[in-house]
């Protein structure tokens, strides 16, 4: 078993998670010509598990051929996606700030899922865990939706918030795994990388 992973993540949320498990790791980031966010598109009427664990099989699969495209020294490589779902709607990440705050709009005063899907694979076996936590934001005023996207906060984040940031002063009741909400859910993790021979 080699000594290390590779993360195959840009999150730097995900390498500090993977430093609080003590898990050595090195980033194993795309190429300026791949379209990681191409990976990232929602089928027709696709269900928010089905599509979270495919995105995070399809970045597996593009991150074990740059690895061997790199001819780097073989290790696993760790890869997850977080999605933010009401219902059967989908979440991603906001396109612009106008989508940031109709994504808050819809999600104030309820209860949604978020759901982080992580995957450990190297070019002959692979393995995969799911996370699912329920968050509930306050009803929240029009004045504090526009100043939160207006910081800038909600951009680059599945679902347009980030609970380790500002966002926290929105949501009243957690369920589930924080760190799963954050991107990379540590329970999981260490459960996974424990049937591989790591220590964690």
């Amino acid at each position: 078993m080699a000594p290390f992973i590779y993360l195959a993540s840009q999150s730097p949320r995900r390498s500090q998670l993977l430093d609080q498990l003590g898990v050595p790791h090195q980033l194993l980031l795309p190429d300026a010509q791949e379209d990681a966010e191409s990976l990232e598109q929602v089928l027709p009427n696709e269900a928010p598990t089905a599509y979270v664990q495919r995105v995070t099989q399809l970045k597996l699969d593009a991150a074990l051929q740059r690895l061997k495209r790199r001819g780097l020294p073989a290790a696993p490589v760790l890869c997850s996606d977080t999605t933010v779902a009401y219902g059967r709607q989908i979440f991603g990440k906001p396109v612009d700030p106008d989508d940031a705050l109709h994504i808050l709009q819809a999600l104030s005063g309820r209860t949604h899922r978020v759901l982080t899907a992580v995957a450990l694979g190297t070019a002959r076996k692979r393995s995969q865990a799911l996370a699912i936590s329920r968050v509930t934001f306050a009803a929240l005023t029009p004045q504090q939706l526009r100043a939160y996207v207006a910081g800038g906060e909600p951009m680059g984040k599945a679902g347009a918030y980030a609970v380790q940031g500002r966002a926290a002063g929105f949501i009243s009741h957690l369920s589930g795994s924080y760190s799963g909400i954050m991107g990379l859910p540590l329970y999981e993790t260490a459960e996974l990388l424990r049937t591989w021979g790591f220590k964690v």
